[in-house]
């Protein structure tokens, strides 16, 4: 996975438009327009904020289904994914929660986008929904059937959740990678807002051996100069909202400053980065 090919970005920002509650959910509201208006909204406050992607989630459909969502959530979500493509000309990503895989595939497959989250590729996971079993080899079958190219980020350890006994981080990054085929890793913090400790992202970028890893939840302005030190990039919401809280609607000052932190950091680092290498060689000659 070439991120500068993707999102013209070695180190992307991908913000998250929260969906409202879709038809079917527990607090569906009746008006599919009224979800649709404040998608588009928020897409049009990330990229005017100037991130690199976007990636959007039916994130107030809460409490979710463990796999397979409603055949409505699939149509309401490619429809809605298809505007905001006609709004926004920057790469999306689908999130279908908790984890129907396929159906993220399937929707991103047919209207374009171009990569999908997957919360549990391998491994089982205790969650809220119950025990999540991981399902690569049926999504890679899959996405190999519908002759796509749509990419896969796969969380490792995922928020909101527990792994069954206690698997080492390096190791089950690697086996995301191996035997999942994920062609990205995702690290989060234990719950939405809560970022992942800078120590589990450095384990992470080495066992990816070259893989991208994204930061998956916790990320702020104020965080993400130390923590875009460890990461190839991010996937950032609660903090782009107004007042900072999950609800709210994204806010396109507090987007353009968290970019402009981002940005001012991995540059620093890259500067940092030669003059290491320059006094490396320089002490070998």
């Amino acid at each position: 996975m070439t991120l500068q090919n993707i999102f013209k970005s070695a180190n992307p920002i991908i913000g998250v438009v929260h969906l409202l509650p879709l038809p079917t959910s527990p607090r569906w509201g009746g008006s599919l327009k009224s979800v649709i208006d404040r998608a588009e909204q928020e897409a049009a406050a990330l990229a005017a904020g100037g991130v690199d992607g976007i990636i959007v989630e039916n994130f107030f459909d809460a409490p979710f289904a463990k796999d397979r969502v409603d055949p409505v959530v699939v149509s309401a979500m490619s429809l809605i994914v298809q505007r905001i493509m006609t709004l926004v000309p920057l790469p999306i990503g689908i999130n279908v929660l908790r984890n129907d895989a396929n159906s993220a595939m399937a929707i991103a497959t047919c209207v374009g986008a171009q990569f999908i989250r997957v919360n549990v590729l391998t491994g089982v996971m205790a969650t809220d929904q119950g025990l999540i079993e991981g399902q690569a080899h049926q999504l890679l079958r899959y996405r190999r059937e519908l002759g796509s190219d749509v990419k896969i980020l796969a969380d490792v350890l995922v928020k909101h959740a527990r792994p069954l006994g206690s698997p080492n981080l390096t190791t089950a990054v690697q086996e995301t990678i191996e035997r999942g085929l994920a062609d990205g890793i995702i690290l989060s913090g234990w719950a939405t807002g809560s970022p992942p400790n800078f120590e589990d992202l450095e384990l992470a970028i080495n066992a990816a051996k070259g893989v991208p890893v994204f930061i998956g939840s916790g990320a702020s302005w104020e965080n993400i100069p130390h923590l875009s030190q460890a990461a190839n990039g991010v996937i950032v919401a609660s903090s782009l909202k107004r007042g900072g809280q999950v609800e709210n609607r994204v806010d396109p000052i507090r987007v353009s400053r968290f970019v402009e932190a981002m940005r001012r950091s991995v540059a620093n680092r890259d500067s940092i980065a030669p003059a290491k290498s320059s006094v490396a060689m320089r002490s070998e000659s």
